[in-house]
């Protein structure tokens, strides 16, 4: 399997787990505490390492104690952090997130907006030897430089399209071969429209696939061949809902490298971001390869395809 290469952001985290969220400020104590890697970016590309897949992150982080102890956390994930700048005088981001007993989570994150934005010196010539380049959005100068490579090279392209895209969404659509929204993602950028059409018009933009994550709804599908489906949500008990959709866009894009068809690939996200929820943090209940064929296997097929006009085929 050749290996993937994810672009982003990498952060500290600090998970406490409470009762409930009072109603008004009150001291509340923490039943459990964590201190975990966190990113969207980093999140993804540790749960390609825990499905055994080859891969690379491509981020800054601060010259701060926190800096250090992300990238050993990445490099204790099996990611590789070569690419993982350490931008001295910055402070690397760090969150502080809630999760109550039903694993609904309050999350505060701060990040240093003097992190340096230059990628000019990423070692772009490794994207050759790549299956699949993704990126988070939030780091835009770098995902432009790698995917207008990845472009020109032939190397597939994938987007977690979600708000920090802002403006520059629309862009990044149309270097993407496969372009993932969170619903308020696709519903800012496509207003006014159903989740049918606007997977239509983000098609026509020029992706391969298109796709919108619902949480506990699922994940709705369409790609350029004119095929069409929703991957319901997998039930697991769940203890903290934090990087679920970080887990679903990594699981797809190690999917995507396996060479798997996309009604497969979505299976298997919906299955890794399920089983990621069983554990307090982003990265702890990440599962192997083995323990994912394990679950599909014990749930049996759950993809309802769909036609183009919405109903079920």
């Amino acid at each position: 399997m050749k290996p993937i290469i994810v672009i982003g952001h990498a952060a500290l985290d600090h998970v406490y787990r409470i009762e409930a969220f009072p109603r008004e400020p009150v001291k509340v104590r923490a039943l459990e505490h964590i201190e975990e890697g966190g990113g969207m970016a980093a999140n993804a590309a540790a749960t390609i390492a825990r499905l055994g897949g080859p891969v690379e992150l491509w981020s800054r982080v601060g010259g701060d104690e926190a800096g250090i102890k992300i990238k050993k956390l990445l490099e204790r994930s099996g990611v590789g952090t070569r690419a993982v700048k350490i931008c001295e005088g910055a402070r690397s981001s760090t969150s502080a997130i809630l999760v109550d007993r039903l694993g609904e989570r309050l999350i505060v994150g701060e990040r240093d907006h003097a992190m340096s934005m230059d990628a000019s010196w990423l070692p772009l010539e490794r994207i050759q030897h790549a299956a699949v380049v993704l990126s988070d959005l939030r780091w835009f100068e770098a995902t432009r430089a790698a995917f207008e490579r990845a472009r020109a090279l032939g190397v597939t392209t994938m987007i977690d399209g979600d708000l920090g895209g802002g403006e520059h969404l629309a862009e990044f659509v149309r270097l993407a071969d496969y372009a993932i929204f969170s619903a308020p993602a696709l519903e800012g950028l496509l207003p006014g429209l159903d989740d049918e059409a606007r997977l239509e018009r983000v098609i026509a933009m020029g992706v391969r696939h298109a796709g919108v994550t619902r949480g506990e709804q699922g994940y709705r599908w369409q790609n350029r061949e004119g095929e069409a489906g929703h991957q319901p949500a997998f039930e697991v008990e769940v203890v903290d809902t934090t990087g679920a959709g970080d887990a679903f866009h990594g699981a797809f894009a190690w999917a995507v490298a396996m060479g798997l068809e996309d009604r497969a690939c979505a299976r298997i996200a919906a299955a890794v971001a399920a089983l990621a929820c069983r554990r307090l943090g982003a990265r702890a209940g990440l599962p192997t390869e083995a323990e994912v064929m394990r679950f599909l296997a014990s749930t049996g097929p759950t993809d309802e395809p769909e036609g183009r006009d919405g109903e079920r085929g």
